[in-house]
């Protein structure tokens, strides 16, 4: 530890099992061997004093660069969060009437002047549940793409066409899209 020339910390584990003086004297003898950035005593299995090791851990880490801009809140791109927006209000609006498996593909994506043009299908496993996602005379398709179109408004800062079609593929989950 002397020749890495980098802070030590010591963690003494297991304070819930030991008497004060044991502890005590375990600290002592250690500090005696060598001085430590810090000394932490911890029961990780009780969760004690655990968030004091990391915060220790993160003092002493050097500040990374920054690899996105600050006010970027993602590295998905666009097209992904435009897929995972149409599939969040699809699984809202579904509820319980259609099991978790399906997923969204951006089939086209265009930006136009003020306005994107975007095709996406919404895969499901079974043709009884494509029924279910369209709706009596395509209303729940419609709420989803009310919902969905409005969120990607937001998103995208300009008028959204979108276009959603339902397709069934069986196994899907099972290979790539």
């Amino acid at each position: 530890m002397k020749a890495a020339k980098k802070p030590v910390i010591l963690i003494i584990n297991k304070i819930d099992r030991a008497e004060e003086s044991e502890i005590e004297e375990t600290e002592k003898l250690y500090r005696g061997a060598f001085d430590f950035y810090k000394v932490i005593r911890i029961s990780a299995l009780r969760n004690k004093r655990v968030k004091a090791v990391m915060d220790a851990v993160f003092e002493l880490l050097p500040e990374g660069p920054n690899y996105y801009d600050e006010d970027t809140v993602t590295d998905q791109p666009v097209r992904q969060i435009v897929a995972e927006i149409v599939r969040e209000k699809a699984l809202r609006l579904l509820s319980e009437e259609v099991p978790h498996g399906i997923a969204v593909t951006i089939e086209s994506m265009k930006p136009g002047k003020n306005r994107w043009d975007i095709e996406a299908s919404i895969i499901c496993e079974k043709e009884s549940h494509k029924g279910i996602i369209i709706g009596k005379k395509g209303a729940m398709l419609k709420k989803i793409w009310t919902e969905a179109r409005l969120d990607a408004e937001k998103l995208l800062e300009a008028h959204v066409n979108l276009k959603l079609w339902v397709k069934v593929r069986e196994n899907w989950k099972d290979s790539e899209l």
